[in-house]
């Protein structure tokens, strides 16, 4: 596995907007970006405006958010945005031919399945929100074929980000869309059926911590990616920490965002993609 800034520039760029696409309530950012070439899925980049980076009457600059890289064409990196405060609006408001900064590729990646004595697992990936985005380009990476896909929405305004992955398989709380409730319960059901299999999951975290229990129960192999608010990205700051299983804690910029689900106790309140 990389580690967390193998190939990536030591400080921040200035990149143009390609474009800014509308999904449901989701925006997707295209950034021409060539430093970001040969990321790999699960990696993230610190972004943030080159204008009006800032809020309220001094204009206090906000920090730089941490997205997940979606897809990567060439040299366009692409991020899922949803506008939940000041700062994800501003970037959601972002037209072609705007500058923003970008810091990465940062984090580990997801690590690709391996076979075991029974031999090749199936990939079930399990996304909610805009933890959409990560199992988007990882999906890429397997092949459509060779991915379960299971997404879980809040609402029908939301679902139309399930078109960033091919083949899923939906759930939706209020039942707009697919199986009404949760998409942990679909991981269950495929689970039952089928338990030789490896997870790889991004969402809030009350679906993460789902996910990182009925796989422990199953004695399935899970991999999370966590998101945690993130000041500096290199591990510097220690603003992203949860606890490890044994004790300790895990750097979610550094040590992450991908981590392995048999190192955590449970998946904190603050670890998970906003729903």
């Amino acid at each position: 596995m990389s580690g967390p800034t193998d190939g990536a520039p030591f400080g921040r760029r200035l990149a143009r907007v390609a474009a800014n696409e509308r999904l449901g309530a989701y925006n997707v950012l295209r950034v021409a970006d060539p430093a970001m070439t040969g990321v790999l899925p699960g990696q993230f980049a610190m972004l943030a405006a080159a204008e009006r980076w800032g809020g309220g009457e001094d204009e206090r600059p906000f920090l730089a958010r941490a997205f997940s890289v979606a897809r990567q064409s060439g040299e366009e990196s692409s991020y899922v945005l949803e506008d939940v405060g000041p700062g994800t609006r501003r970037l959601c408001e972002l037209r072609a031919g705007d500058e923003v900064w970008v810091l990465g590729p940062l984090g580990r990646p997801f690590a690709a399945p391996e076979p075991d004595a029974a031999g090749m697992r199936r990939a079930i990936l399990v996304g909610g929100g805009v933890g959409i985005a990560p199992l988007a380009i990882l999906q890429d990476s397997l092949g459509a074929d060779a991915t379960t896909v299971l997404l879980g929405f809040r609402d029908r305004e939301r679902v139309p980000g399930a078109e960033l992955l091919r083949g899923a398989e939906l759930a939706t709380d209020d039942g707009s869309a697919g199986h009404r409730g949760l998409v942990t319960e679909l991981l269950e059901r495929e689970l039952v059926a089928d338990a030789h299999a490896a997870v790889y999951s991004c969402g809030p975290a009350g679906m993460l911590e789902g996910v990182r229990a009925i796989c422990e129960r199953a004695g399935v192999p899970a991999q999370l990616a966590l998101e945690a608010g993130m000041a500096c990205g290199f591990g510097a700051c220690f603003g992203c920490v949860v606890p490890r299983r044994g004790g300790g804690y895990l750097r979610v910029c550094v040590d992450g965002p991908v981590i392995d689900a048999a190192e955590l106790e449970h998946v904190e309140a603050h670890a998970g993609a906003p729903e």
